[in-house]
């Protein structure tokens, strides 16, 4: 397998009314090219902040973030937010649309954003958003669709610009059963059509098995999971 993504060594500490609060201790991980990897873990155990240290969003206390074999923990801000622009997607829980724009503007804004002729951006976006069942809502404002297509939409969003590597917070952690499951299904499609690698954290074991591998966060450290 050939290495996308790698963390090595991190650690991540928090003051909690004064008091230390280790998030994360000597953590690795590697995410391979094409590769679908769950993160299940409870609530607090730091899910969010190994996403957005390996998202670039966020810079470690110690340990270092490799993209294609480049350390980036370390890189200045702009040139992090280049690699996120170019090379990275996200999806949260709540899909956090431009609640002024439509569904096909939220996701042409990115890719305008990132240089795209306005005509290859349109194009782009209601191609998105057919494949992912939502294309009829092309014209809609968040507030006139449903939170499953919402979140198709965003997810739409995240993978505009082709990035090389989608994390995914809770995905559909705001959904009821059914939408949930069926909104996974059309990410996970979506991330195998483009073979893009995706890490995506969720509390649903049944989704989290549909994924290439699992893994979980205990005393701050990444362990594999059968």
């Amino acid at each position: 397998m050939d290495p996308l993504l790698e963390l090595r060594g991190i650690g991540r500490r928090y003051l909690d009314n004064d008091q230390p609060l280790v998030v994360l201790k000597d953590a690795f991980f590697t995410l391979n090219k094409g590769e679908t990897v769950a993160l299940v873990a409870p609530s607090g155990a730091g899910k969010s902040t190994l996403l957005h240290i390996a998202g670039l969003l966020e810079q470690p206390d110690s340990g270092d973030v490799f993209l294609r074999g480049r350390s980036c923990a370390k890189l200045p801000d702009n040139e992090r937010t280049a690699i996120r622009r170019r090379d990275i997607g996200f999806v949260y829980q709540f899909h956090h649309l431009l609640p002024e724009f439509t569904a096909l503007e939220n996701v042409m804004m990115p890719q305008m954003i990132a240089g795209l002729r306005k005509s290859q951006a349109i194009d782009r976006a209601q191609k998105l958003l057919t494949y992912l069942r939502v294309g009829h809502r092309a014209k809609h404002r968040p507030s006139e669709m449903s939170g499953g297509e919402q979140q198709r939409v965003a997810i739409a969003r995240a993978v505009a610009n082709a990035p090389s590597i989608l994390f995914a917070d809770e995905p559909t952690g705001n959904l009821d059963p059914v939408t949930s499951t069926y909104v996974f299904q059309a990410l996970a499609a979506l991330v195998r059509q483009s073979g893009l690698s995706a890490l995506i954290a969720t509390h649903n074991h049944a989704l989290a098995r549909q994924m290439d591998r699992r893994i979980t966060l205990r005393a701050g450290k990444i362990v594999e999971l059968s």
